[in-house]
């Protein structure tokens, strides 16, 4: 093949039917550059470098598809390709620009690092929501996370925000990579369905107070519980690091501080559980609007 790793090839040869001549290219061993060029995006360097990351299984993929991400690489098993929805997701993702690989189940092992591997691995374009585009007028729910560490806990409050219908998740301060291979299995395809926005805390502070956003964040120093709190038209949810929480300079910044009750020998709740009880909390004070099920 003469082309690159970093260039996809296009389909040769186009029969009636759609499909094409050699449309897939195989590789067989795991020392293969594309190999290593994905494999190297478990690092948080080589995604920042290339600008793309990885996501596993044809769901993601079809949620990425689905939502106008745009595929690099897709790669699957030869045993996949004889299952047509396999075979017709990777004819898309080709469609879609990405130059899609066959190879053993070895080298999906390679790139998944697990043992049973899914069917598909794809490698996607980076995509990030300048924080002035987020859509701001009439009513909007924000979720705002303060320096978190955990990328699982990153990649669940994404699917909690999704799932209630949220229009952003905005990571403010030094985050964990929202597109580390952790985060993103954690998201369960909804990184690909909701804005991502990053920013300092002053930058998502003005922004708050030029669109009348107004800041509920989770404290141990808030004076009443979350379900008393005021959720108005336009709200942002904002949680703290896991270990420090806010700090005294932003929790003065917000508009409103709040406690979840708790009882019991716990001192404290985990960070995506503690957002998923204030997300859900804000979507009901607004009378669930949105909700299909």
């Amino acid at each position: 093949m003469t082309n690159s790793p970093h260039e996809p090839s296009r389909p040769r040869n186009e029969h009636p039917g759609g499909w094409a001549d050699d449309v897939f290219e195989h590789i067989s061993s795991t020392a293969n550059d594309t190999v290593k060029l994905l494999r190297s995006l478990e690092h948080k360097k080589e995604r920042r470098e290339t600008g793309l990351f990885l996501a596993e299984g044809a769901r993601h993929a079809e949620e990425a598809l689905a939502n106008g991400w745009s595929p690099a690489y897709a790669f699957a098993s030869q045993a996949a390709l004889e299952r047509p929805q396999t075979k017709d997701l990777l004819v898309r993702m080709k469609q879609a620009g990405a130059r899609v690989l066959t190879g053993t189940e070895k080298i999906l092992v390679t790139l998944s690092r697990k043992d049973n591997p899914q069917a598909v691995i794809s490698a996607f374009r980076q995509r990030v929501t300048p924080l002035v585009d987020l859509p701001a007028s009439g009513a909007r729910r924000f979720v705002a996370l303060y320096e978190v560490r955990d990328p699982g806990n990153l990649g669940t409050v994404i699917r909690t925000a999704d799932a209630a219908g949220c229009d952003g998740v905005i990571l403010l301060g030094t985050t964990c990579d929202p597109f580390s291979v952790e985060s993103v299995r954690a998201t369960m395809g909804s990184l690909f369905a909701i804005p991502l926005a990053t920013a300092s805390f002053d930058e998502y502070r003005q922004w708050c107070s030029d669109n009348g956003v107004r800041i509920v964040a989770a404290s141990m120093h808030g004076d009443h519980a979350h379900d008393k709190a005021t959720y108005p038209e336009r709200s942002s949810i904002l949680m703290g690091n896991e270990q420090a929480g806010l700090p005294a300079d932003v929790e003065g910044a917000c508009d409103e501080l709040v406690r979840i009750p708790m009882m019991g020998k716990a001192d404290s709740l985990n960070l995506a559980t503690a957002a998923s009880v204030m997300i859900y909390e804000a979507w009901r004070a607004r009378g669930y609007p949105g909700a299909n099920r």
